[in-house]
């Protein structure tokens, strides 16, 4: 069982295909088709955890965020489909160019013999090359699921789930792409109002490949860290490539999604009107949308 709670009610549910949905103040949760409604109108944000992460773990690690957004912004985060093995863990690590542990994916919590929420997850499974994304097809008819319950403000992913979420930004614009995604001919959701992709980078695949090209243009945030070993900013920048309309913002850390208050604030603000001239959080100036810089691709 997953318990969310605001402030004056709780609500429990199984932990099956129900999201875990946050704020501060006011909860709207989705428990096997019945919708417990919000009473402010607040922006709804689907959030995608990193491999080897889970809801509840990547709830957790942004926790200081979601207290900031408050009753403005709810934030629903929402299991990946696929189950983490030790051995597909040991792949994983083994494709990096840097040893890699679970702390160093920002899953230390994760175990396979303990709590379910917190067992290990990811959106797909990529071969040695990163030409293959076996089960993104699951993930993607997974997450159709929710976006037919409710309607999402925007989209917001770390490491995997930032190229899910963008993935999902992308084919939200062109759903023919990937023909049963669709519903009744038709898309389940409109397109995002935004994207936020923390650490990501873009797959390649023929399915992946389908729905980016040539290019896509919901706004994206992309958030880069300068210090990060296991996405690289690289292999970051090659989002730059399909995302017609990115903005870049750098922190000075590594793998995980920035937590002081200058980008717990920038961050809110960006979810509230990402439309605005927001200044950069970050020291360093940041890099001007796609369009007008000269980005730098690596193989994904």
């Amino acid at each position: 069982m997953v318990r969310c709670m605001g402030a004056k009610h709780s609500y429990s549910w199984p932990n099956d295909l129900t999201p875990i949905s946050l704020s501060q103040t006011s909860t709207t949760t989705v428990n096997r088709g019945h919708t417990f409604p919000n009473t402010m109108a607040a922006k709804k944000v689907l959030m995608l955890h990193g491999f080897a992460q889970s809801a509840s773990i990547f709830s957790k690690r942004v926790g200081a965020l979601r207290k900031a957004v408050g009753k403005d912004i709810e934030l629903v985060f929402v299991d990946a489909p696929h189950v983490l093995a030790p051995a597909d863990l040991a792949a994983a690590f083994q494709s990096t160019s840097e040893s890699s542990t679970l702390e160093d994916l920002g899953a230390a919590e994760a175990g396979t013999e303990t709590d379910p929420a917190l067992a290990p997850r990811g959106w797909w499974f990529a071969d040695a090359t990163r030409t293959k994304t076996t089960g993104l097809e699951d993930s993607i008819m997974h997450l159709r699921e929710y976006l037919l319950k409710d309607h999402y403000d925007g989209i917001f992913g770390f490491s995997q789930g930032a190229c899910m979420a963008t993935i999902f930004a992308a084919l939200l614009e062109r759903p023919e792409a990937y023909p049963p995604f669709l519903v009744d001919g038709k898309p389940p959701h409109p397109p995002f109002k935004f994207c936020i992709a923390a650490a990501g980078f873009r797959s390649t695949s023929p399915l992946c490949d389908a729905i980016f090209l040539p290019s896509y243009s919901t706004p994206t945030l992309m958030i880069l860290g300068k210090n990060d070993v296991i996405v690289v900013e690289e292999r970051s920048k090659t989002l730059l490539t399909v995302a017609a309309n990115a903005r870049v913002e750098y922190h000075d850390g590594g793998h995980f999604i920035p937590s002081k208050a200058v980008w717990r604030n920038f961050l809110k603000a960006y979810m509230k009107d990402p439309t605005a001239d927001l200044p950069s959080p970050s020291a360093a100036p940041s890099q001007p949308a796609s369009g007008t810089a000269t980005p730098v691709t690596a193989s994904a």
